[in-house]
């Protein structure tokens, strides 16, 4: 398991939308498991399980997305899991790692471009 964090503002729908777009066309076998968003007041929370096919682990890995926006400040924390091929603990943690380091990669280019 793998996790990243960041904070930054934008504007939370233009962000969400982003990351759909930015994960199902980062990799071929990506593809965006299901949603939930919700809105209290001015909060905002957005959350996404995608999957994708890892080559080096031969197997599925799973990237879960949770998002909160208050007004234009964002919080997001991304954590992937599966990858795995062991019984009782992790022996390959590749695809894990390499679906992080591309979201979080997805994650600097937005802040780069858009953030304010």
């Amino acid at each position: 398991m793998a996790k990243f964090e960041k904070k930054f503002k934008g504007n939370v729908q233009h962000f969400l939308n982003y990351i759909d777009d930015s994960v199902r066309e980062g990799s071929i076998s990506s593809s965006l498991e299901d949603v939930s968003n919700y809105r209290i007041g001015d909060v905002v929370v957005g959350v996404r399980v995608y999957e994708r096919y890892s080559y080096w682990g031969g197997n599925r890995v799973s990237l879960n997305v949770t998002v909160v926006s208050d007004d234009d400040n964002i919080y997001i924390t991304a954590i992937t899991s599966g990858g795995s091929q062991a019984v009782f603990f992790k022996i390959n943690t590749w695809g894990e790692s390499s679906f992080l380091d591309n979201f979080e990669r997805y994650i600097q280019k937005y802040i780069m471009e858009y953030a304010q």
